[in-house]
């Protein structure tokens, strides 16, 4: 007979043992990577990409649909609180304390709303003022975002420039740190300056968007460039940047190549940088000059105009458009060399800096000239 004590002992030996053997076991376990299962590729049914892509984009539409119904009533309640403190100042009732006051009130009513601040009621009784009475641009408020109209009131003093940042931010799709570089681009007054022959080499239905389209300068500090450089350094230096050089002549474009080959007869032809305006459905060539504008460039752009027109041009889109891009510029020899041309150009400067010349921010067109303009903007 087993003694019980010696069975207990065998028992806890063997149950050492055992233990001993499972550590030991899973030290190994560890050390040995386990086999990766191989990843078994989903046969997706036909059109689920399709499927996938049309949900996606309804989703925007209605993020965009959800954001712009909010905006909207955003909008519209500062412009009553703007308007009850103007009304509410010329009765003599509300001062600056007051106002201050108002702000507190709102503020305890509404603690997780933001822009309730004293100063921004005083930006909302601005946006009163600065709007009420015009018809024209009141149904346009409520199109950009709060921001938007901060940046507007504050840097824009003429009730056309604000106008055409109110019209140009809602028909681009500009964010407000876009427009506020604009803004501080002087791309009103760029814009406005711009020398054009379009009003004799366009169709009628093409001049207003292409006006818009070009400038009167660019500002290319971006590219780094030295004071002294070639042509070619200045078109790859602009190859380099694209997306920066994009949003300096605008949204619309899109780049199709640099040194586009254009084949006439026996010979090559190169047009240093091609665009397409997608607006406008049109090719633009520019030729990038680093000096002073001649007027035998013009004959050069012309050239390149009618054969992209002739060859490359599709039967649904617009005459091309060139711009020729030069150092600098006198004025009136340009309008003298576009006096008889009969293909759409325009001429402008690069500088690399952005400020325009004081004396040329005092030739800008008639505000009735840019009145007529700021109509033509095409809706969204």
């Amino acid at each position: 007979m087993i003694s019980p004590l010696v069975f207990r002992s065998d028992i806890h030996t063997k149950s050492f043992k055992l233990r001993n053997l499972r550590e030991k076991l899973m030290a190994k376990k560890k050390k040995t990577p386990a086999k990766k299962r191989p990843v078994l590729t989903k046969i997706l049914p036909d059109g689920y990409g399709v499927i996938l892509e049309a949900i996606r984009e309804k989703i925007k539409a209605a993020q965009l649909r959800a954001f712009t119904a909010v905006n909207r009533e955003l909008i519209s309640i500062y412009w009553e609180i703007g308007e009850i403190i103007c009304k509410q100042q010329r009765a003599d009732s509300w001062g600056t304390s007051v106002v201050e006051q108002f702000a507190i009130d709102l503020q305890k009513s509404f603690p997780g709303m933001n822009g309730l601040s004293s100063r921004n009621l005083w930006r909302m009784r601005d946006l009163y003022l600065t709007y009420h009475g015009n018809t024209k641009l009141t149904a346009l408020l409520a199109e950009i975002s709060w921001t938007h109209h901060v940046y507007i009131l504050e840097k824009c003093k003429d009730p056309l420039e604000r106008e055409f940042y109110i019209r140009m931010s809602r028909k681009n799709g500009w964010s407000s740190r876009v427009l506020l570089h604009q803004i501080d681009n002087q791309t009103y007054e760029k814009t406005m300056l711009s020398q054009t022959n379009f009003d004799k080499n366009l169709p009628e239905k093409m001049r207003p968007e292409a006006k818009l389209a070009v400038k009167d300068e660019y500002s290319f500090g971006f590219l780094e460039l030295a004071d002294q450089h070639s042509e070619r350094e200045l078109e790859q230096a602009i190859v380099r940047n694209i997306g920066d050089f994009l949003r300096e002549v605008g949204s619309a474009y899109a780049f199709m190549g640099s040194q586009y080959k254009l084949e006439v007869g026996d010979q090559e032809f190169l047009i240093d940088i091609l665009l397409y305006h997608r607006k406008l459905k049109a090719l633009v060539a520019i030729d990038l000059k680093v000096g002073r504008f001649i007027p035998e460039y013009i004959g050069k752009m012309q050239f390149y105009l009618s054969v992209l027109n002739e060859i490359v041009r599709l039967e649904d889109e617009n005459p091309s458009i060139g711009i020729i891009l030069c150092r600098e510029k006198n004025r009136t020899i340009v309008e003298y060399a576009l006096k008889d041309t009969n293909k759409p150009i325009n001429v402008a400067a690069y500088k690399n800096v952005s400020k325009l010349p004081k004396k040329l921010q005092n030739k800008l067109p008639s505000p009735e000239q840019i009145a007529l303009l700021l109509e033509h903007i095409s809706k969204k």
